[in-house]
């Protein structure tokens, strides 16, 4: 059982992880306070592996203007004293076009791109505290349209219902 310590950890983790993703805290080493040097990122996009995975995240971001990242309901898993966890959350992903998107699309195009979908991953202890060894996101759902040249059924990982 997950004790109250590790649980505010893993949660703390993911707040912060959000946090950075939207406030673009891109300097060099920036994802060493979240991720393992082998961490796994498995996106509707595709599968990426250590630096990869981070430059992976820091490109998906630099396709919008700005983002917004709600967690909530953590559910963390890992016996007390372990060196591995597991964790799982909901999340709303908010995503802004630029400029150049909308005008690029017609009249109607809609400024935002949302996704409602759930998070799965898998953490190790180290000296520095907790960080994730693999990050899977799994939409559920979207609304409008993803930036140009994405799929939406590959935003979608080919289980959301869309507009």
């Amino acid at each position: 059982m997950t004790t109250q310590t590790d649980h505010a950890e893993i949660s703390t983790l993911v707040h912060r992880f959000f946090l950075a993703l939207d406030e673009r805290r891109f300097t060099a080493g920036w994802a060493d306070g979240f991720v393992t040097r082998d961490t796994r990122m498995e996106t509707p996009l595709g599968t990426s592996h250590g630096a990869d995975a981070v430059r992976a995240t820091e490109e998906a971001l630099g396709r919008y203007a700005r983002t917004q990242h709600i967690a909530t309901g953590i559910v963390t898993d890992a016996d007390a004293g372990a060196e591995r966890a597991k964790a799982s959350w909901n999340a709303l992903m908010t995503h802004v076009h630029h400029d150049a998107t909308l005008n690029q699309r017609d009249d109607v195009a809609d400024p935002l791109f949302t996704v409602g979908g759930r998070f799965e991953a898998e953490l190790r202890r180290g000296a520095d505290g907790w960080r994730f060894s693999r990050v899977t996101v799994r939409p559920i759902w979207t609304k409008g349209q993803p930036p140009l040249g994405i799929g939406e059924q590959e935003v979608r990982g080919g289980h959301g219902t869309g507009q």
